[in-house]
């Protein structure tokens, strides 16, 4: 893997390979009008936060997470999963575009327009090199603050799976590479951390199987 250089320009982070391009003296309103729709931008505190193009492997990992989350959510027919660049507006100055999140039943008839004003139930990042403090760190407190019950944080490169859990305003981490993964916000829904290493990655027609109980 290419090693990532960062260079401070201009109020500008930039890194060779993978990166992040972060630009101050934004507004939210500015942020809004001017974010491309294709993109993974995001808007915190006054900052514009761009993302380079992501890796097969990383939307590999989406993927395989989308389907699986979808596929339950649509067979117990509970809530609804979206995933960016859908931006959501989880404080009044801090918009982000979670990779997957999951909404509860009762917030779906309002995830509507630009940005979304809801608070999903579980988020789920899918680290990038460049990403890794970002999604360990900034957002982790920003989605605490914010109330969201559950965030987690997959890093494929080194085979780690973050289990963030609100308990009393702050989240309580939980890092594992292999075992059951049950969420706290999902009802019923569980999955083994070690699927997510697999390579190629499992069947997810065969693990809904097994989730579901068939």
């Amino acid at each position: 893997m290419q090693a990532s250089v960062v260079v401070q320009l201009r109020g500008q982070e930039q890194t060779a390979g993978s990166f992040l391009v972060r630009m101050a003296g934004w507004t939210l309103e500015q942020y809004l009008e001017e974010a491309p729709e294709g993109e993974i931008w995001e808007f915190a505190r006054g900052e514009v936060i761009m993302h380079s193009p992501v890796t097969a492997e990383h939307q590999d990992l989406v993927r395989f997470l989308l389907r699986l989350l979808d596929g339950y959510c649509e067979h117990r027919r509970w809530g609804k999963v979206l995933m960016g660049p859908a931006a959501v507006q989880i404080l009044p100055d801090v918009v982000r575009e979670p990779d997957l999140f999951v909404l509860a039943p009762e917030d779906v008839s309002d995830a509507r327009g630009v940005p979304l004003h809801v608070r999903p139930v579980l988020i789920v990042e899918v680290i990038s090199p460049s990403t890794r403090t970002l999604d360990l760190v900034e957002k982790a407190s920003d989605y605490a603050q914010a109330g969201v019950p559950e965030y987690w944080v997959v890093d494929g490169e080194r085979k780690d799976f973050w289990v963030h859990r609100l308990e009393g305003g702050r989240y309580q981490v939980e890092r594992l590479t292999v075992g059951q993964v049950e969420s706290a916000s999902v009802p019923g829904f569980w999955m083994r951390a070690e699927w997510l290493w697999e390579d190629p990655l499992p069947s997810v027609s065969e693990l809904l199987a097994t989730i579901l109980g068939k």
